[in-house]
């Protein structure tokens, strides 16, 4: 999602990671959900040539969140797990911040070309909404279907003969 976020410095934001108590919060993504939301990963993959992967964080490194904001976040994950790094440059990028209560899509040029941000942010809306009324696992996996329908609008291909370029398994940073 291209958008123009230069963060803003925040103390308020640094004092809400300090004080997050993970265990509180996460224990919707036990073992069996996170298995659940991987194959909904290689569900999400079927029938086009993109990449999508999932990253759900407690919160903000301590040491970046007075700086850095959940998009900052995305698009340095974006890099470092090399979601930029597909062939056809159709990797996306799912975050999700549970302190910060946000989620941001990050989406290699190659699909950018041909989704509005509009679009991603309003994916993401929904999504947040739903994990506000406590349905966190649900509202991802109609999240994942529908960037998989977005990618197979563009980049569909019954048979993809490169394969899986990213890992499918959520990744969970604590």
């Amino acid at each position: 999602m291209a958008e123009n976020s230069a963060s803003k410095s925040s103390f308020a934001r640094w004092w809400r990671q300090v004080l997050f108590v993970p265990i509180l919060h996460s224990k919707w993504l036990t073992p069996a959900a996170k298995a659940r939301l991987t194959e909904q990963v290689t569900l999400a993959e079927q029938g086009h040539r993109g990449e999508v992967f999932l990253i759900v964080e407690n919160h903000l490194p301590i040491q970046e969140a007075y700086r850095s904001n959940c998009r900052d976040r995305a698009v340095d994950l974006f890099s470092q797990y090399r979601v930029w790094d597909t062939e056809e440059n159709t990797g996306v990028l799912i975050y999700v911040n549970i302190c910060e209560h946000k989620l941001e899509i990050v989406a290699d040029r190659g699909i950018s070309a041909h989704v509005s941000p509009t679009v991603w942010r309003a994916m993401c809306d929904k999504a947040v909404v739903g994990i506000a009324k406590q349905k966190t696992e649900e509202s991802l996996t109609e999240l994942l279907d529908e960037v998989g329908q977005v990618l197979r609008q563009y980049y569909h291909l019954e048979h993809d003969p490169a394969g899986n370029e990213l890992s499918d398994t959520v990744i969970f940073l604590k």
